[in-house]
């Protein structure tokens, strides 16, 4: 089996047709289809993929057969011999039965949205965690497509260039594809656990957490790197970044904080894909501050925001003390960039400016800051007087008969796990 990513059994370069059927159904959903077709456009040249053609047709519904017309299929198969295409590539999920009749019909390989997406992600995992997490999806992807009747699993689950489970992973026994289901869920349950042990040893030290959120290219690894001076690989495409990475920050006022890069999201994002990507995910669930990075420059810039924030209601996070970040803000128009909101909560930045990321920084300390608070402490009551500077900064002190009373910027998440043995000056 081939491991380039641009090759098939062949070792022919992938060429694909694309293919969009905008129905009522799409329509009635808000999704945008001509910017759907778009974002298709570059995961297919994320894969290595040559695009040859779009085709785009409007129906009511899909066709339970071909999920696009008949008419249409012999003109995509047209349009596949003019080109000299090898694959066809749909921007909706297809049934098993609807592969196999195109794939009858056509002789190419056809792939949908979904299985794009797990292609690429196949090739990006480098983590354990990562590699199980997508395996675990493309065969719960697979599974229900298994027509039991002999289907070519190693063309069905090839994806682009047949990476992905293919004939060595997967046999024709439901029971075996089952079984190894369930073993990937046993590891990863594993990896999961060890995941859980790490935060809660990072929470008892008191280290608070950060969490990196946004639509994928926002440019939340560059900004990564640029805070941590981390060497998170970053590369002007969709899904660059895949696995997790966990960096030291180093806050303005000397603070030291964890940072976390998480997985990009994007529309559609397939659900099996979600699930098995939570124990990943959950990293913003667990952290105290969510920085959600945006992509002030592209033309969708507001449907990814919603994407963004629809996939963290999923997670149960929404709530999260949360600031949006406007990245790439020397990209975007003055004017677009003028219409956006500031002030508390709100940052227009280029993760290449210094002085943005200051102003980052600053923003978070600011966030975290529970504001100015007064203590008045006992002068032999050293272990009181430990806390105190585990809860903030002191800015201010001074001997008051047998007290010290300080003035001190709290830290909010900071005085929550060590503030209980303190009571505030006056409160």
């Amino acid at each position: 089996m081939s491991n380039s990513l641009h090759e098939t059994k062949q070792n022919t370069p992938d060429v694909a047709v694309l293919v969009s059927l905008v129905t009522s159904e799409v329509k009635r959903s808000g999704i945008d289809p001509s910017y759907s077709l778009d974002e298709l456009v570059q995961l297919a040249e994320t894969a290595g993929v040559e695009v040859a053609e779009i085709m785009v047709q409007n129906k009511d519904k899909p066709d339970f057969r071909w999920f696009i017309g008949k008419g249409k299929v012999e003109e995509l198969r047209t349009i596949i011999e003019e080109k000299g295409a090898n694959t066809a590539i749909f921007d909706q999920e297809l049934s098993g039965a609807q592969v196999r009749n195109l794939e009858q019909q056509l002789d190419v390989k056809i792939i949908d949205r979904t299985q794009l997406i797990l292609d690429i992600f196949a090739q990006r995992a480098k983590t354990r965690e990562g590699i199980i997490q997508v395996e675990l999806a493309q065969l719960t992807y697979l599974l229900p497509r298994l027509s039991g009747q002999g289907v070519n699993l190693s063309r069905l689950g090839g994806g682009i260039g047949t990476r992905g489970p293919g004939e060595s992973k997967l046999e024709t026994d439901r029971r075996h594809i089952r079984r190894r289901i369930a073993e990937l869920k046993r590891q990863l349950s594993e990896v999961t656990r060890h995941r859980k042990l790490h935060r809660a040893r990072r929470k008892e030290t008191g280290v608070v957490q950060i969490a990196l959120v946004g639509y994928t290219n926002a440019g939340k690894s560059t900004l990564l790197n640029a805070l941590t001076a981390a060497d998170v690989y970053v590369e002007d495409q969709l899904f660059a970044t895949l696995d997790p990475t966990t960096r030291i920050w180093e806050l303005a006022n000397g603070k030291e904080v964890v940072l976390t890069d998480t997985v990009g999201f994007i529309q559609n994002l397939p659900h099996d894909l979600v699930a098995a990507f939570r124990a990943t995910l959950e990293e913003a669930g667990e952290a105290d501050l969510i920085l959600h990075i945006v992509d002030v420059a592209s033309p969708m810039r507001d449907e990814q925001m919603a994407v963004v924030e629809a996939i963290l209601h999923d997670l149960g996070v929404e709530g999260k003390p949360q600031i949006v970040l406007f990245n790439k803000k020397d990209l975007c128009e003055p004017e677009r960039l003028e219409m956006l909101p500031s002030g508390n909560g709100y940052l227009k930045i280029s993760a290449f400016d210094p002085d943005d990321l200051n102003r980052v920084s600053v923003a978070v300390q600011k966030q975290l800051s529970g504001g100015t608070r007064m203590f008045r402490i006992p002068a032999e009551r050293g272990d009181l007087t430990a806390a105190l500077y585990r809860i903030g900064n002191v800015v201010k002190q001074q001997l008051d008969d047998n007290d010290m009373i300080y003035e001190v910027v709290v830290n909010e998440v900071d005085f929550d796990k060590y503030g209980y043995v303190l009571t505030p000056f006056g409160e």
